[in-house]
């Protein structure tokens, strides 16, 4: 049985490290893993087997009195840059924390900076996120209800496309089949019509000739699921509809 890696593992490589960077490495210094002094500055160095908001909390507390912060933790045998290991990443720079990793296998010891301890500019993040944001911000106001409970999961969300599929959907239960010209003018998506229609990703609408679709069974008994968005699209579809009438009637 192999023996389990223990923190101090860690130590002789990363101690190595900072030493060939000129660095005076200590061990157990007040409290903290590794200090690294070189002239007046002061590096300190956390070691713990697995990244957790602990560590983090330690790490942060410890640029009280440090230049720089480094985490080091042994590489994962099976390692991955993958979404959860970039989401990590981006945290540690958004607490300005250096992260290592060392490896150990076979007696051989290697140190990875895989991460500098840098200032973090989130002004320069926020624009990198920009089309998130306005993506975000166009789901939001493209949903009419709030259907979704929050912290749900393996659900069906009621998104703001499903939302526009569900008035055409109710369009067409109400008049029968319709043309894109006609949902439009009943308060369908002037962008989003024709390619709901032509997708058709939910397989509620069926082409009865150009530019002409209906409701088929499916979107008719899918409809039966969201209740409070058909009474509420009808009310807008009947709204339109005596706005038009009195218009004409003018």
């Amino acid at each position: 049985m192999k023996d389990e890696l223990k923190e101090e593992d860690l130590y002789p490589p990363v101690k190595e490290y900072f030493e060939a960077l000129g660095y005076k490495v200590n061990g157990e210094v007040k409290a903290c893993d590794i200090t690294a002094l070189k002239e007046e500055e002061l590096i300190i160095i956390e070691l713990k087997k697995n990244l957790t908001v602990s560590l983090l909390t330690q790490a942060v507390i410890r640029q009280r009195t440090a230049d720089l912060v480094y985490i080091a933790i042994p590489k994962q045998k099976k390692f991955k840059i993958n979404a959860k290991w970039k989401d990590s990443l981006h945290l540690l720079r958004r607490l300005e924390l250096g992260l290592i990793l060392v490896d150990i296998k076979k007696g051989l010891r290697t140190v990875e900076v895989a991460l500098e301890p840098v200032p973090f500019d989130r002004n320069k993040s926020i624009q990198a996120s920009k089309k998130k944001r306005k993506l975000l911000i166009k789901e939001i106001e493209g949903r009419k209800m709030d259907l979704n409970k929050g912290g749900s999961k393996g659900k069906k969300l009621v998104t703001a496309y499903r939302e526009a599929s569900i008035l055409i959907a109710t369009s067409l239960q109400q008049y029968g089949p319709l043309s894109t010209k006609e949902l439009r003018e009943l308060g369908s998506d002037n962008k989003k019509t024709t390619s709901i229609l032509n997708q058709n990703y939910y397989g509620w609408f069926e082409r009865v000739k150009k530019g002409v679709y209906k409701l088929t069974e499916k979107g008719l008994e899918d409809l039966q699921q969201y209740p409070e968005l058909v009474e509420y699209y009808k009310a807008q579809i009947n709204s339109k509809i005596a706005k038009a009438d009195k218009i004409g009637d003018n």
